[in-house]
């Protein structure tokens, strides 16, 4: 069962279903198929949660929506806390509780490590988006108690239909790709059929229980990362954008979402034996844009 948000929420569920599992979505009109539920107004449909094999829970509001002004960013916050915490007691609640809780939570969790590789024992620090995803992942521990809890740290999701790339692909063709701030900055990332195999293989692993970092085990710069996407649309890479224009443009969201260095690496993943298909930038590029 899939709190189905976007992009990845279909990619995970065509991925289940190929698997021969039933997926049952998670919906806000009654009238839809699904489970019903409203985190805005705390109802949830327990009876039809019952006897569930796992939840997956992925949504909140886009954090590169608009600018982010102190309404928004409450807006960001509620929309990750108030729907986990509805979900995580509502399970505790159930007479067959599922065997599993899945919910995603971000690499923002972490604090700016420049060129340290991160792991899921890194610690958080005082960002805004630190302190989301800390509240996040607490709300999804609610339910600890009695469902297993798996909190999926993402990094910057790889997928021409949707999210950073495809934002990424227009100025990048005009010729307009260059690095941002310095370029040092670590990006961690990861191929959408990567993200979405991993959450499937979480599910089926039964003590696979904590924080785990879905990223690519080669995280890369954010100049080389530039430096790919133009090498592989055969484009110029030159536009180079100051930190200053970056913050005097965007602001907060700037230092957090284009500036911070994050060298997410997925020890926990790996250790318990998942093969990643696009371990390599170029590779997961190319898979999108050829």
């Amino acid at each position: 069962m899939t709190g189905a948000s976007g992009l990845v929420g279909k990619e995970l569920t065509s991925i289940l279903k190929a698997e021969r599992n039933e997926v049952i979505p998670l919906v806000r009109n009654r009238n839809q198929k699904g489970i019903f539920w409203d985190p805005e107004n705390n109802e949830i449909d327990l009876s039809s949660m019952e006897g569930s094999n796992a939840v997956v829970h992925l949504a909140g509001e886009s954090i590169a929506a608009k600018r982010w002004t102190e309404s928004f960013k409450d807006k960001i916050m509620q929309s990750r806390v108030r729907g986990t915490s509805l979900l995580a007691e509502g399970l505790k609640k159930l007479k067959s509780p599922p065997k599993k809780f899945l919910s995603a939570s971000a690499v923002g969790y972490y604090a700016d490590a420049g060129n340290q590789k991160i792991l899921e024992s890194s610690p958080p620090d005082d960002s805004f988006l630190s302190r989301v995803c800390v509240a996040w992942e607490n709300a999804a521990y609610l339910a600890s108690p009695i469902v297993p809890v798996t909190t999926c740290r993402i990094g910057v999701v790889l997928s021409k239909n949707g999210g950073a790339l495809e934002k990424m692909l227009t100025p990048f063709r005009l010729g307009l790709g260059g690095k941002m701030g310095d370029g040092q900055q670590y990006m961690p990332w990861i191929d959408l059929n990567d993200l979405c195999r991993a959450f499937a293989f979480l599910i089926n692993q039964p003590k696979a229980e904590g924080a785990f970092n879905l990223t690519a085990p080669e995280p890369v710069t954010q100049e080389e990362f530039s430096k790919s996407l133009s090498k592989i649309l055969n484009r110029p890479n030159f536009v180079h954008t100051p930190k200053w224009l970056l913050k005097a443009t965007l602001g907060e969201m700037a230092e957090e979402l284009l500036l911070k260095s994050m060298r997410a690496y997925p020890d926990q993943l790996l250790k318990r034996g998942f093969k990643f298909e696009y371990d390599e930038l170029e590779k997961s590029l190319r898979h999108w844009i050829n």
